[in-house]
């Protein structure tokens, strides 16, 4: 379950501490402390699975030994209450794996803290609770002084900003957010605090296992306690307010099922009891609502309140619809003029659209898909409301969004939690001679919708809804602009014209409607996509090609999008490379930027990354810088305006080649470059592949995607939010219909309408079919815990060619890592990574098989060698075995009983014989067998009715861990091991 956790704190000797302490703890090393003339050994801490010192540009060398560094850092300092280092700790998801946890913890660290230079101590911790699950987790030492070729310098202040701290805090939560999307992770974390977020609990600060640290060795103690305490306390206000929980969840989605409500509680609770009492609580809370099976046959539930903020949007909606206060005349407008400046006249479903939006109800909504003009047929009803009487006023969700309606639109436009922000403070509120567009609609939540809605109601005045429901989804809970759309219905537009060419047009109305296949071939059939052996030389066709056209057609707009920020960066440096062996880029000059130190120069494109009324940017907004030096900048935006700025005011500034296809939606341009990862979606893929005019180049990466099958299938994936309203309830027909109606009309097909397909096909299969018995093939297959097969082979019992790929590939690792234990040498670090891709693999294949492979190899170390000859059958088989395993907690009760009994046996006869060591060392490893229990309650549970195996009278108010442990000492005090 990813949970947020970002803390700092100041490593002092104010308190007691020491650099060199503190580091030895955190690597679990043995350093030696100059200063205090001692050594700090911590060498037997359990659970550091990566420690790296990360040194920035122009560091020397000799300060990535731990030791040397922390000690000149001591040696630097003179004060008895000197600042030492900054220590930032942050929480890893348990939902990856060990080798992604540490890429992502070290992309980090390498973005935010090196490339700003500082030093910093890397360590990934990977602890186990209590509970048997892990608790990732990264602590990041980082020295305080800027660093040269020939060491320490001066103190850097600025590093001390509250508002740094802040900025790390939620470029955290974006950098881990986009990784989980990457790897299709479905969970995300949050930076606010639960009070920003509107949740009455207080955050956990600090996660760890315990762990005792002696004040004289300048260590601080983890508030282990204090954890708990939170946790305690959190789950004692959800016990008393089960509201709170429901709260939580539905903040960013509208309906959830048993697993989602179970990871609130195991966060907010403290220990096996109070979470049984808060999954109680809120389970038989009266705010709790059960709203049926989803598509996939879960059950879902919702809140009363998300319930009642979707019939509040339902009544606000009800109201404008059937209010007429800013109707114009049908003869107001003429159908044939020309739109914009440049002379486009609308089509005729503009031209509906605008006779539907400049009618007599206050609520008007438009659906239209990428390119079909919506913004024209926007500045052209802006010029007839204006010419009424009439004010304008535009919104979107995003900087980018609403500088694109005011561009296209000619309509002053805002972000809405600015226009917000000014309600709020009772300035620039709305009337009764108001119209307020509303652009890309899509991304905005139930709750946020609802708020605008009913103030525009209140104030008398019209809201215009423009959008695509298909594209980029909101970020907060709910689909309101689609829900709307259903019960109101809506002029559609679905006349593509941005782009040129017919079979583009078609492409991108297939991409609206989830054909996302026949889109990606479509472009294949014209050479716009483009596989290469790895993503990073995907990366470089990518660059070469947009260069190309950039020097081919100087004067065409265009961009390079992806999906996530780190890529963005990437690619954003490779276009510089390019235009500076063109000599096109002038010197250049190091600023420091908002996201670190960035090299700018005359001729660059530039990107805005925050909204400024004074400067007249929003975030998302490009230019070309024409002068630069460390401390101002002089722009040319694209829209022909000119601006100047010094950084100290406004630093949010980055290189503009590329861009992340979510601050994309609402642009337009000549030609698009898309390089695709696997975090994408249908509606990612949509919103990338549909904003040219011209042409779209799609990239990827063979090591992403196997071909052209599999992308096709990623990038088809429909992640689209839900309503509680989705969910029919008795008398709810007629809703359902109008839901049906809509998306019909779209070509979409929703999970229903699929069910429905495959009844019908199930039922005429049954009638063709009656009395047919198919001969048995093969036997029932291996099933693994959620009732899925596990592939263990063919009907022979050899394993599928991949999975025997994947096996001896893994196996010859394994003997490599063998062979080198055999001789008494450390596993090398390249062997190490090579066994975790080689894992990877596997689990690409089936979840969880290179867990079950390394238990069966180290069950039978026979089948490595056999495995890595290329002799992959009995792995496979055994592997087959071990998942059938580790998903059924009767057999791991047997396998349990049968190591239990047997080291019982050896220790007993270790002991007869005299060997009372030997015997002893059996007895630890039975009491750990044994304290391993907790983190399987199943198992636990089902060994409880086998407890006379065990040679245990069982008390029902011990867990049988205890009575196993207590059991050994017993034979300790008969003897056994005296």
């Amino acid at each position: 379950m990813a949970i947020y956790h970002f803390s700092a704190k100041v490593i002092s000797r104010a308190n007691g501490s020491s650099a060199v302490a503190s580091a030895a703890y955190r690597a679990a090393e043995r350093l030696h402390d100059d200063r205090l003339g001692r050594d700090h050994d911590f060498s037997n801490k359990a659970g550091v699975v990566h420690s790296e010192i990360l040194l920035p540009e122009g560091a020397p060398e000799r300060l990535n030994d731990r030791t040397t560094l922390w000690n000149e850092v001591e040696a630097g300092e003179v004060r008895k209450d000197a600042q030492l280092a900054r220590e930032v700790e942050f929480s890893i998801p348990r939902e990856m794996n060990q080798v992604q946890g540490v890429a992502l913890a070290r992309e980090f660290v390498e973005k935010q803290f090196v490339e700003r230079g500082m030093v910093a101590d890397l360590n990934v911790h990977w602890d186990m609770g209590k509970d048997g699950m892990p608790k990732p987790h990264a602590h990041v030492m980082l020295s305080m002084r800027e660093v040269d070729g020939e060491g320490f310098g001066k103190k850097v202040r600025e590093w001390n900003r509250t508002e740094l701290l802040e900025r790390w805090r939620e470029a955290w939560a974006n950098h881990v957010n986009e990784r989980l999307a990457e790897l299709d992770i479905d969970a995300r974390i949050d930076h606010r605090t639960l009070e920003a977020q509107g949740i009455d609990l207080e955050p956990q600060h600090k996660i760890g296992p315990a762990a005792s640290r002696m004040p004289e060795q300048g260590l601080e103690a983890e508030r282990v306690e204090d954890h708990a305490r939170i946790a305690r306390e959190n789950g004692e206000k959800i016990i008393a307010n089960p509201e709170i929980a429901l709260d939580g969840i539905t903040r960013q989605q509208a309906t959830f099922t048993r697993r989602d409500l179970a990871q609130f509680a195991f966060r907010h609770s403290d220990g096996k009891d109070q979470f049984d009492q808060v999954m109680s609580a809120v389970r038989t809370s009266p705010e709790l609502v059960a709203l049926g099976k989803d598509g996939r046959g879960e059950d879902r539930f919702t809140s009363r309140d998300m319930i009642d903020t979707e019939q509040r949007l339902e009544r606000a909606g009800d109201r404008l619809a059937g209010r007429e206060g800013h109707g114009l005349p049908a003869a107001a407008w003429n159908r044939d003029a020309a739109a914009g400046s440049g002379g486009l006249t609308l089509g005729a479903e503009q031209q509906a659209a605008l006779a539907h939006i400049t009618g007599k109800g206050d609520l008007s909504i438009v659906v239209g898909y990428a390119g079909t003009g919506k913004s024209t047929m926007l500045g052209v009803a802006r010029d007839e409301w204006e010419r009424a009487g009439y004010q304008v006023r535009g919104a979107a969700l995003s900087g980018i969004a609403a500088e694109g309606l005011e561009g296209g639109s000619g309509i002053q436009s805002r972000t809405i939690a600015s226009m917000e922000y000014q309600w709020g403070q009772g300035r620039e509120l709305l009337g009764p001679r108001d119209v307020l567009v509303i652009d890309e609609a899509g991304m905005i939540g139930t709750r946020q919708m609802e708020r605008v809605l009913s103030e525009a109601e209140r104030a008398g005045a019209k809201v215009v809804l423009v959008g695509d429901a298909e594209q980029l989804q909101a970020i907060e809970a709910g689909a309101a602009f689609r829900a709307l759309a259903e019960r109101h219905g809506a002029a559609e537009i679905s006349d593509v014209r941005r782009q040129h060419e017919d079979w583009q047009r078609d492409a991108t109305k297939a991409l609206a409607t989830g054909r996302t296949g026949e889109a990606i071939h479509a472009y294949e059939q014209h050479g716009m996509v483009h596989a290469a052996d790895t993503r990073e030389a995907a990366r470089g066709e990518l660059v070469g090609r947009w260069d190309a056209q950039r020097l081919a057609d100087p004067d065409k707009t265009r961009i390079i999008l992806t999906h996530t920020n780190a890529e963005v960066r990437d690619l954003n440096q490779a276009a510089r490379e390019r235009l500076r062996d063109a000599s096109e880029l002038g010197a250049d000059v190091r600023v420091s930027a908002e996201r670190g130190p960035r090299d700018f120069a005359s001729g660059d494109r530039i990107m805005f990354l925050k909204n400024e009324r004074g400067l007249g940017v929003k975030n998302g907004t490009l230019g070309k810088v024409e002068r630069v030096s460390p401390d101002s900048m002089a722009v040319q935006l694209d829209d022909g305006r000119r601006i100047a700025f010094d950084l100290k005011d406004y630093a949010h500034v980055d290189h503009g080649y590329a861009a992340t296809i979510h601050k994309s939606q609402g642009v337009t341009v000549d030609q698009a470059h898309v390089l695709a990862t696997p975090g994408m979606d249908r509606h990612s893929a949509y919103v990338g592949m549909s904003r040219h005019r011209d042409g779209a180049q799609l990239h990827y990466g063979r090591d992403d995607f196997a071909d052209q099958r599999q992308l096709a299938r990623v990038l088809s994936r429909d992640r689209a939010k839900d309503m509680a309203g989705d969910y029919g309830r008795e008398g709810a027909t007629a809703e359902q219909d109008r839901v049906r109606a809509f998306a019909e009309r779209r070509e979409i097909r929703f999970p229903e309408l699929a069910r429905e397909m495959v009844a019908k096909v199930q039922a005429k299969a049954k009638g063709m079919f009656a009395g047919f018995r198919p001969k048995p093939t093969s036997p029932e297959p291996v099933r693994d815990g959620k009732g899925g097969p596990i592939n263990t082979g063919s009907e022979r019992g050899s394993p599928a060619p991949n999975q025997a790929k994947a096996i001896e590939r893994y196996a010859r690792v394994q003997a490599d890592m063998d062979r080198m234990r055999e001789k008494g040498l450390p596993v090398l670090p390249h062997q190490k990574e090579a066994l975790a891709k080689a894992g990877d693999a596997l689990d690409r294949l089936r979840p969880q098989a290179a867990r079950d492979l390394a238990s069966a190899f180290e069950r039978n170390p026979a089948l490595v060698r056999d495995a890595a000859e290329g002799k992959a059958g009995g792995a496979a088989r055994a592997m087959a075995e071990e998942a059938q395993v580790r998903s059924n907690p009767e057999l791991r009760a047997d396998r349990f009983v049968e190591r239990w009994q047997g080291m019982a046996r050896e220790r007993a006869e270790l002991a007869r014989s005299g060997d009372r060591a030997g015997a002893e060392r059996t007895a630890k490893k039975m009491d750990g067998l044994a304290g391993g229990l907790h983190r399987d309650p199943q198992l636990e549970s089902v060994l409880r009715r086998r407890a006379p195996e065990l040679g245990l009278e069982m008390r029902r108010d011990r867990p049988i861990s205890q009575e196993l442990t207590r059991s050994l000492e017993i034979g300790r005090d008969r003897g056994l091991s005296r």
